[in-house]
This record gives C-alpha cells, sequence and structure tokens, in this order.
C-alpha cells in the first residue's frame, strides 16, 4: 500500500548558502472511488485509511448513513496491465435496496486535494438534504473546552510532527476527550476520513461530538459535519 511520507532530497538555502540534505514530506497520490464497479470520483489524498475515506465520502454525498447500507469495500485488484494492485483503487458496494446516487458525465469526476467541492457540476448539486437536525443535538460545551482543543489535536498528529504539512480531523466527545483523528494533505478527505471510521462503527450521527479541523472551516467542510 502506500506510504503516507516519503523521503526526497532538497536543496536549503541559508544566508545564501546552498546545502543539500534529505527531508520527509507528506505523500499525495490519486485514489479512485468507484461504486458498484463504475467510477465515481478521483481524489488527491495522503494513502491511508482508504476504506474510511471512500465510505466517509459517501456520507457526505448523502448516498448512505449507517454501516449496514454498505456491503463491502475493497481495493481492485489487476488495477495496472501486469495485474498488480496500485492500492489506488477502491470499489464500494452498496447493500441490496441502497438506491445508486446519479452518476452522469455532468459531474467532473475529479477532486484536488485543496477542495472538496471541485466535482460538483453546479451550486445546485451541494444543497444536500441531511438526515437528521442539528436542533436535535443538545451538546453545548464550555469555553475552556473549546479552547483546550487545537492542542489536545496538535499534540495527536504524528505525521504531522515528521512533516509540518498536511490537515488534521479531529472528533471529540462533550468532555474534550479525543476520539479519533485522521490527517491527510486534503482537509476534506480528513474530515471523510473521520467521517467514515464513525460509519463503520454504525455512531451516526454524532450527537454528543465535536469536529475540530486544522485549517478553515470552508462550506464543503461545514457541509460535511451537517450530514454526519
Amino acid at each position: 500500500m502506500g506510504r503516507r511520507t516519503v523521503r526526497r532530497r532538497m536543496t536549503r538555502v541559508s544566508d545564501g548558502v546552498p546545502a543539500g540534505r534529505t527531508d520527509t514530506l507528506v505523500a499525495e497520490e490519486p485514489l479512485e472511488i468507484r461504486l458498484g464497479g463504475r467510477p465515481l470520483t478521483i481524489t488527491m489524498r495522503t494513502p491511508g485509511d482508504d476504506f474510511e475515506l471512500a465510505a466517509g465520502f459517501l456520507v457526505g454525498e448523502g448516498v448512505v448513513t449507517r454501516a449496514e447500507e454498505i456491503r463491502a469495500i475493497a481495493y481492485c485488484a489487476g488495477a495496472i496491465d501486469d495485474g498488480g494492485n496500485t492500492y489506488n483503487i477502491v470499489d464500494v458496494r452498496l447493500a441490496d435496496g441502497v438506491p445508486l446516487p446519479e452518476m452522469t458525465l455532468e459531474r467532473n469526476f475529479y477532486t484536488t486535494s485543496s477542495c472538496g467541492l471541485c466535482g460538483k457540476a453546479s451550486l445546485d448539486a451541494v444543497r444536500m438534504v441531511a438526515r437528521w437536525s442539528v436542533r436535535e443535538d443538545p451538546l453545548r460545551l464550555a469555553p475552556e473546552t473549546v479552547t483546550a482543543l487545537p492542542d489536545r489535536l496538535r499534540a495527536a498528529q504524528p505525521v504531522f510532527e515528521r512533516t509540518g504539512g498536511l490537515h488534521a480531523a479531529g472528533l471529540f466527545d462533550a468532555a474534550g476527550s479525543l476520539l479519533c483523528v485522521r490527517e491527510d494533505v486534503g482537509r476534506h478527505n480528513a474530515v471523510d476520513k473521520l467521517v467514515g471510521w464513525a460509519l463503520r462503527r454504525d455512531l451516526l450521527p454524532l450527537r454528543g461530538a465535536t469536529l475540530l479541523v486544522s485549517g478553515r472551516a470552508s462550506f464543503e467542510l461545514t457541509q460535511k459535519a451537517l450530514l454526519a
């Protein structure tokens, strides 16, 4: 499987003097997500937790909300000419009776690591209908709990510690205890991995929990949080 980090030679210039050194960088590779054997989307991601990424992506698309709605997730063997597996293609099989989303060429099947909405054909396509209401969540957080969360998330980022170059999404309970953390070069991928982790444990809806992201709380991340 792909590695989360890679070692590369680089040139560092200090006071005008170049010097060679080896640095640890975050890996970034394409992941094609197929649904029932048909291509659904391609995203640039940091390898790892790919099944969670696929599951969380489907939650964000409004396709699934329960673990039982996904029958299986698997890497596609024979992804290259010699029959080998690149571990860059996953196929999701939905359970019987779960409707497939509309899969047409109107959608641009490429999502960059910087934007989780680049695969949408229009703004109308991102107006999703959530299955649960935020109003039904009684969670309230004390100010001191909120201010303590960033440090707790930062302490749980092993890849960032080595590279300084990727995002994180953390799930916390009402007391501020960390339940799960996922890292990725794409902030929307990190959230999808986190939501996928929760879905596969049948924890949705995530009432009583708080999502913390290392980057800005953009529109697509807010939408993903709403759908979870």
